[in-house]
């Protein structure tokens, strides 16, 4: 088998296991935890995961290429906040949402400039930019909150299917991770992307331009956290400047479990929305159990770093029983010399 489908067969096994996980998680919940397995709390899981998921797509292929953005959340809140503040001075909600998205992008933008032309850390960048927008969330809407947002557009984002427990919303989630996934592992984007992380100095001697498509995909980011943003106001009927917060930790958690290295160049989409489903199906259980917002930030913290430690154990594992195995002798075939007798 070619080294290319050993890495391939490797990532496909931690996804597997991951998913395992998952089921086991969700089996068990369901028969320890009260009303888990109920239909209404599978629809509240499935609106909890949602903005998980939805910036976790663009934060996967940040983390390929060797960067991260740690400023996803307080982008949200940002524009949760800007979203408020443009409802309160009268602005149409269909002028707002493409306004809020473009503002996203314009956040991301910044990230990119930072990180792509002054060369700057991305993690140093980034977590400026954490605390530069959440500043800026308050400094637009101060400690309050604004509500009463159009109905349609509210319960549009917290109904379901029919009677079933699938949320509306969950359609255009799963058409963006779709595309998302089509653009990562079937598009010479996507092979961009794994190449940067592999190794940057190569991908630009290929002809990658690393630092444009860096750039591109801090603005898709920031665009996608925009978005989430929106929807996370919509569900909630509730603009706040706090709105997200600490939400990077999970979705960087949600993807580092799925697989991706946080060193670059490895990772599949499928197992980070895996980690997704994961990580919000034990809040989601912990929840119920009226377990704290402080304890569920340690359990997503060691699970952080879990997803971290976890497979580099593996790796050094997998080199040490290679440099383990003897060395396998080629003689030649009785009745012919060896090439230069």
């Amino acid at each position: 088998m070619s080294d290319q489908g050993n890495r391939l067969g490797r990532l496909l096994s931690w996804d597997a296991a991951v998913v395992l996980v998952t089921v086991i998680v969700l089996i068990v919940a369901s028969g320890a935890v009260e009303n888990f397995g109920t239909s209404r709390n599978f629809t509240f899981l499935l609106l909890d995961l949602l903005p998980i998921a939805l910036v976790a797509l663009p934060m996967t292929f940040i983390i390929v290429t060797g960067e991260i953005d740690l400023s996803v959340a307080s982008t949200l809140g940002l524009t949760s906040a800007v979203m408020g503040s443009l409802w309160d001075a009268g602005l149409p909600i269909e002028t707002i949402i493409p306004l809020c998205i473009v503002l996203g992008a314009a956040l991301g933008a910044l990230n990119g400039f930072f990180v792509t032309v002054l060369k700057l850390p991305s993690l140093a960048v980034t977590i400026g930019t954490l605390a530069l927008y959440r500043g800026l969330a308050f400094v637009v809407l101060g400690d309050g909150a604004v509500a009463d947002f159009p109905r349609d557009y509210t319960s549009w984002v917290t109904g379901t299917i029919g009677d079933g427990p699938i949320p509306n919303v969950l359609i255009p989630l799963v058409v963006v991770a779709l595309i998302f996934g089509v653009v990562l592992h079937a598009t010479p984007i996507g092979r961009g992307v794994f190449a940067a992380g592999a190794g940057e100095q190569a991908a630009r001697f290929a002809g990658i331009r690393t630092g444009r498509l860096k750039f591109w995909l801090y603005v898709v980011s920031g665009a996608v956290a925009g978005l989430a943003g929106i929807l996370w106001t919509l569900r909630y009927s509730s603009a706040r400047a706090d709105n997200g917060f600490g939400l990077e930790l999970a979705v960087v958690a949600a993807v580092l479990l799925g697989g991706v290295s946080i060193f670059g160049g490895k990772g599949t989409l499928p197992g980070v929305l895996a980690g997704v489903v994961l990580l919000a199906s034990l809040q989601n259980a912990l929840r119920l159990q009226d377990v704290s917002n402080e304890a569920l930030n340690i359990v997503t913290g060691v699970l952080l770093i879990v997803s971290v430690l976890l497979p580099n154990i593996v790796t050094s594992a997998r080199t040490a029983v290679r440099r383990q195995r003897p060395a396998v002798l080629i003689r030649p075939k009785a009745g012919r010399p060896p090439s230069g007798a």
